[in-house]
C-alpha cells in the first residue's frame, strides 16, 4: 500500500483550519456537525465512562463520501474515529478530549444493497443496525442469527468490526464466523472490495479477516455480504434451575448428546444477576420459577423441519437431567410470547446493571469445561480481597464466554468500592488467564482494556498486530489510542 504523504505542519494545520467546510463540500453542511449540543451524542459511549469532544462529526450517505471523507482527513492529519450505533462498552468509539478528532458516524449508510436465498447471503451497508437486519433476513423467508441485547442500535459495521457474538454464537458463529466479505475504506481512501458472497476462495490471504475484530484501527468497514440460514420452524425454549455451574455445563452437554446443534443458544445467570433485573424490573417481568435459585440457565432448541418437533426430546433431556439433580426445577415456554418474555430478563440485565449503580465489568472466555472451575476461583478470591462483594455473573456458557461483573459490598461507598477495581481486575483476569482463557470474549479492547492486553496477550502476537497497524494506516488516522497503545506502536517502530 502506499503511504499517505503529509503536508508540513504549517500547512496542516492551515488544511485542518479549513477541514469543515471541506468536509461539508464532500457530504452537506447539515451532515457537518461542530456545535456542543449536536455533537454531544457522538462523544459519550454508553455507560458513561469515555466522554470525550470531537472536532466535528461527519455522516456520510455512501462509500464514496466516506472515501472522500478519509482522504481529506488523511491530508490534514486529523485522526478519524469510526462509530456505529455507539453501543460498544470498551470506549472505542467516542473521541478523546483533544478536540481534534473526527466522529465518523455511518448511521445514514442503512441500505440493504442485496438478498439472495439461493446463495443465503445478503450484502447491507454498515450503518445497518442488526435488528433492521433480522427483519429483512426474515422478510426473505430467511434467518440472520446474530443476536444480542442492543441489536436494535448495534450496527452491522460496529459488530464486525468488534467481532460481537451474542446469544446465537453456540450454533451459529460469532460475527466473524457470519462474515462473508466486506467493502472497507483504507487510511488513504481507497475502496478495497471484498464484497462477494463466495463460501469458498483460495486466492491468498483473507483480507477481510483483518478488519473484523480490529475496532476501526486498519480500515472502516463500510458493507458487508454475511450469511443467511433456515429459518427454525420449532424453537422451544427453556429455563431451568441448576445445582450449580457444573451441572450447567453437564446439562448442556447432555442436551447435545440428545438434539446435536438445534442448541441454539444456551445462557448461564447467577442469582445476583437475575435479582438485579427483577429488582429494576419493566413491567410485566417475573420469575419464570417460584422461589430463588442460585443459578439458571435460559436455552432455545431450534428446528428447522416442519415435521420433527424437539420437544419430545427435550423433555426426556430435562427429565434424565431432574433425576440425576443437575436440574431443580424446570419451565418450557408454551408460546412465542412467554419465550419473548424468558429472554426479555436475559436482555434487560445490562440496563439493570446501569441502574443498580458503579459495578466493575469483565468479559472473559474459558474452555466450557473449565467454567466452574473459573467461577469458583474467583468467587474465592474476590470474596476475601472485598468481603461482602455482590457478583452479576452471566453469559453465554455455551461457547465459555462469561460477564463477570462486580457490584458494590452493602454499605461500601462508590469511590471506595472503585479504589479497588485494579485489584479485582488482576484477580479475574489472572484466573482467566491461568486457566488458559481469554479477558476480552467479545467486548473488545478499545481504551479501557489496554493495559490488560499488553500483560495479557502473548509479546510475538502484540508485534505482529503493531506491524500490521503500521503497514495499513502507517500516519495512524483511524482510532489511534484504541485497541493497540500508542506506546507499544512507538516501541515496535523503533
Amino acid at each position: 500500500m502506499t503511504a499517505v504523504v503529509f503536508q508540513p505542519a504549517a500547512a496542516a494545520a492551515a488544511t485542518a483550519a479549513n477541514l469543515p467546510e471541506r468536509l461539508a463540500a464532500i457530504v452537506g453542511g447539515a451532515n457537518v456537525l461542530t456545535a456542543g449540543p449536536d455533537t454531544a451524542r457522538y462523544e459519550a459511549d454508553w455507560r458513561g465512562v469515555f466522554p470525550g469532544h470531537c472536532f466535528a462529526v461527519v455522516r456520510p450517505r455512501a462509500t464514496d463520501e466516506v472515501s472522500r471523507v478519509v482522504a481529506a482527513c488523511a491530508a490534514a492529519g486529523v485522526a478519524v474515529v469510526p462509530q456505529g450505533g455507539n453501543t460498544g462498552l470498551v470506549g472505542g468509539s467516542t473521541p478523546d478530549d483533544s478536540r481534534t478528532e473526527v466522529v465518523l458516524s455511518l448511521e445514514r449508510m442503512r441500505a440493504v444493497r442485496r438478498i439472495d436465498a439461493l446463495d443465503n447471503a445478503m450484502t447491507l451497508e454498515a450503518g445497518c443496525t442488526v435488528l433492521a437486519a433480522q427483519e429483512a433476513a426474515a422478510e426473505a423467508g430467511r434467518l440472520f442469527p446474530l443476536s444480542l441485547a442492543s441489536e436494535g442500535s448495534a450496527t452491522i459495521g460496529g459488530v464486525l468490526s468488534t467481532n460481537a457474538g451474542g446469544e446465537q454464537v453456540l450454533r451459529y458463529g460469532n460475527a466473524r464466523d457470519l462474515a462473508l466479505g466486506l467493502e472497507v475504506v483504507l487510511a488513504d481512501g481507497r475502496v478495497l472490495d471484498l464484497l462477494g458472497a463466495l463460501r469458498k476462495d483460495n486466492t491468498g490471504y483473507d483480507l477481510k479477516q483483518l478488519f473484523i475484530g480490529a475496532e476501526g484501527t486498519l480500515g472502516i468497514v463500510t458493507a458487508a455480504t454475511v450469511k443467511l440460514f433456515q429459518r427454525p420452524r420449532h424453537v422451544v425454549t427453556a429455563w431451568a434451575a441448576v445445582r450449580d455451574p457444573h451441572a450447567a455445563v453437564q446439562l448442556l452437554a447432555q442436551l447435545t448428546e440428545a438434539v446435536g446443534e438445534r442448541v441454539t443458544a444456551f445462557e448461564l445467570m447467577g442469582e445476583g444477576a437475575l435479582g438485579l433485573v427483577l429488582r429494576h424490573a419493566a413491567p410485566g417481568m417475573r420469575p419464570p420459577l417460584g422461589g430463588t435459585h442460585a443459578w439458571s440457565v435460559l436455552f432455545d432448541v431450534s428446528e428447522v423441519c416442519a415435521h420433527l418437533d424437539p420437544t419430545p426430546a427435550l423433555e426426556e433431556t430435562l427429565a434424565e437431567a431432574m433425576a440425576r439433580g443437575l436440574v431443580l426445577d424446570a419451565a418450557l415456554a408454551t408460546s412465542q410470547r412467554q419465550a419473548q418474555d424468558f429472554w426479555s430478563l436475559r436482555d434487560y440485565l445490562p440496563e439493570a446493571q446501569r441502574r443498580e449503580g458503579p459495578s466493575i465489568k469483565h468479559d472473559i472466555s474459558v474452555a466450557v469445561s473449565r467454567i466452574p472451575a473459573f467461577v469458583a476461583e474467583a468467587d474465592a478470591a474476590l470474596q476475601a480481597l472485598m468481603p461482602g462483594v455482590r457478583i452479576v455473573c452471566f453469559g453465554h456458557v455455551g461457547d465459555g464466554n462469561l460477564h463477570y461483573n462486580q457490584s458494590m459490598p452493602a454499605g461500601m461507598g462508590k469511590a471506595e468500592f472503585l479504589a479497588r477495581e485494579g485489584e479485582v481486575h488482576a484477580i479475574v483476569h489472572d484466573t482467566a488467564a491461568r486457566l488458559q482463557g481469554s479477558i476480552s470474549a467479545e467486548h473488545g479492547i478499545g481504551r479501557l482494556k489496554q493495559d490488560a492486553f499488553v500483560r495479557y496477550k502473548h509479546p510475538v502476537a502484540l508485534e505482529a498486530m503493531a506491524r500490521i497497524k503500521r503497514a495499513l494506516d502507517p500516519a495512524g488516522t483511524f482510532n489511534p489510542g484504541r485497541l493497540l497503545p500508542r506506546a507499544l506502536l512507538e516501541r515496535s517502530a523503533r
